[in-house]
This record gives structure tokens, C-alpha cells and sequence, in this order.
């Protein structure tokens, strides 16, 4: 196990505008799982790379286990690489593509047979190390592609979006797997995703990324219940966070919430509740999703407007959702108040 220190890591790209990382600092913890998550084209996964020596820095520094690395080659890092393409060779068993990595580093085949079993035990691939890969489900090529870097006993596991090609419920087992593996081997582990539902369900902590910076890292329920600013609010969470530009009347008269000029307020669709006062909405959409249901409706109230959407969306239960046309008044149980020309938090509560 090893702690990760980046800094002041810098990247850009020929021919580009803006870095694809800019200034960058990360502690990745000794032993933990952090998470680093953000749109397409944020630099989660150059991020990857410039840790595992992949992409040179223009600037910056990169130290594994208080080492300073910033000048090795990849394969003096001690970090092993699980990409979203297995990379697995087609004309080796299971065995074989596990095991050589090791038989190129120059280790005996006693010490590598071992070592293959040892994981293919773990992985629960003892019964499919003679096959090849075209013999394997995509399920099964990830857990070969996790034992190759697990053979190895690298002190940092480097992940670039692995469950990428996999079906809906092979990625929720797979991500269940991954998260139990690393408790158990305990080897500190950088998991780079676009999907916040991965993100917010297997790290010990989160890093959401844009436009090549970090903008917020904390455990995944405090960056839920308190985001930093509008972006983090409404990239984490499904469906995203609700945004209302409110002036300081209606702040104080539908939400309680005393400001001295227009604000963002924005409230979770977990938090708005149908009372008999309040803002009001009429459903246009209903989206059921087994026992419970999204609401989407378009404010009747004039003063009420909203940002980047054309909806409120509320979660209601399925039996008690509403029919498309209702007209009903929503009030919140949880307001954030962003301000509205930084988009940084004012007030969570």
C-alpha cells in the first residue's frame, strides 16, 4: 500500500486551448478508494495517466509511497492499469494472460503458477484459466483483466472506466465485486468514471472533476447533501438537483430564506413534498420506476423561474404519484441557495 501526491500537475495537449489538467493537486489516501468522476473531457483520465507515468507533465509532480516518481518510466512505479478495453491477448489461456506480466519481469514459473491461482481463487476464475479470451463473457474478460493486475502485487491500482462495456446489471455486480476486492486487498486504488452512480456508490471518497481541476472532493454523502457550487450540484444526484432563479421576496416567502438580491435556490427532487401551499405546478410527465415515481411538471406560479430545465421534478411513491395534468403546490424540506453570478453555495440546510 502507498499514499499518491500530485502537484501542481499540468497538461495540455498540441494544439489546444485550455490544459487538459490544469495545476492540479490530489492526495490519494494510503489504502483507500477514491473516486475521481467528472464529464467527458474533464482530465479524470489524463489525471490517470500522469500518475502512471502514461503522459509526461509540462509542470508538476507526482511522489508514490513518498517517492518521487515524476521522471520514471511506467514500469518502475509499482502501479498496475485496468482500462475499459481488457487488452487481453487472443491467443493466450486465461493463465497465460495473467501470469505475463510476471514472465516478462523474469519470475519463475513455479512463483508464477502460484501467484495465478492464488488470484484466479480470489477472482473465482479457477475453472476458466485454460480458456481464451473469445471464450469468455465480458463479465469474465474484466475479472481476467483485474487478476493480471492483481498478480503483479502493485502498491497502486489505476482504473480508467473498467465497467464501461458492460450490460446495466453485469456493471452493478462487477461494481459490487470491485468495491469488495479492494476492502480486502487493501491496495489504494484511483477509479476514474463519467458515472456518478458508480462514483457516489464505491469510493471512500469522491473527486469531482471539471474543466481540469478538481472542484470538490469529500465522502460521497457530503458532497450530495452540501455541493460546493451549482455544477457539482447538479452533476451529482439522479435526477440532477433542481435550479430556480428566485428574487429576494420569493426566497423569503417560499423558502425562508433571507437574501439581499436575486439568488439560485435548488432543492433535490427527494426534498420537494406536495402540500397545500406553496409553489405551483402542473404534472406533465410521469416516469415510474418500480416503487417509486419522478414527477415532471412546469410552474403555474409567475414569479418562479427556472434554470437550465423545463421541469421541476419531484419523487413521489408510485401509488401515491400524481396523474399528468394535476395541478398541485410543492414546498421543499431542503433548500441550497447558490449565489447566481458564481454559482458558489450561500446556505445548505
Amino acid at each position: 500500500m502507498a499514499a499518491v501526491h500530485l502537484r501542481g500537475a499540468s497538461r495540455r495537449y498540441p494544439k489546444t486551448s485550455q490544459p487538459a489538467v490544469d495545476n492540479l493537486d490530489l492526495e490519494i489516501r494510503d489504502g483507500e478508494f477514491l473516486v475521481l468522476v467528472g464529464p467527458s473531457g474533464c482530465g479524470k483520465s489524463t489525471t490517470l495517466r500522469l500518475i502512471a507515468g502514461l503522459e509526461e507533465m509540462d509542470t508538476g509532480s507526482v511522489t508514490i509511497d513518498g517517492k518521487d516518481v515524476t521522471d520514471l518510466d511506467s514500469k518502475d512505479r509499482e502501479v498496475a492499469m485496468v482500462f475499459q478495453s481488457y487488452a487481453l491477448y487472443p491467443h493466450m489461456s486465461v493463465a497465460e494472460n495473467m501470469g505475463f506480466s510476471l514472465k516478462v519481469s523474469g519470475f519463475g514459473e513455479k512463483e508464477i503458477d502460484a501467484r495465478v491461482h492464488d488470484v484466479a481463487r480470489l477472482l473465482e476464475l479457477e475453472d476458466l484459466l485454460e480458456r481464451k479470451p473469445k471464450e469468455l463473457s465480458g463479465g469474465q474478460k474484466q475479472r481476467v483483466a483485474m487478476g493480471r493486475a492483481i498478480v503483479r502485487k502493485p502498491k497502486i491500482f489505476l482504473m480508467d472506466e473498467p465497467l464501461s462495456n458492460l450490460d446495466a446489471k453485469l456493471r452493478l455486480t462487477t461494481r459490487t465485486r470491485i468495491s469488495q476486492l479492494q476492502k480486502d486487498l487493501g491496495i489504494t486504488t484511483l477509479y476514474v468514471t463519467h458515472d456518478q452512480a458508480e462514483a457516489m456508490t464505491m469510493g471512500t471518497r469522491v473527486a469531482v472533476m471539471n474543466q481540469g481541476q478538481i472542484v470538490q472532493i469529500d465522502s460521497p454523502q457530503a458532497i450530495y447533501d452540501r455541493p460546493v457550487n451549482t455544477f457539482v450540484a447538479t452533476f451529482v444526484g439522479t435526477p440532477a438537483m433542481n435550479l430556480l432563479k428566485v428574487t429576494p421576496e420569493v426566497a423569503a416567502g417560499y423558502f425562508g430564506k433571507k437574501v439581499s438580491a436575486p439568488a439560485l435556490v435548488g432543492i433535490r427532487p427527494d426534498h420537494w413534498r406536495v402540500t397545500t401551499q406553496g409553489i405551483g405546478v402542473k404534472v406533465t410527465m410521469v416516469e415510474s420506476v418500480g416503487s417509486d415515481a419522478f414527477a415532471y411538471a412546469v410552474p403555474t406560479s409567475a414569479d418562479v423561474e427556472l434554470v437550465d430545465s423545463e421541469f421541476v421534478i419531484f419523487r413521489t411513491t408510485s401509488k401515491e404519484a400524481p396523474a399528468i395534468g394535476d395541478q398541485l403546490f410543492l414546498s421543499p424540506t431542503d433548500v441550497h441557495l447558490f449565489d447566481i453570478s458564481t454559482g458558489l453555495l450561500i446556505i445548505s440546510n
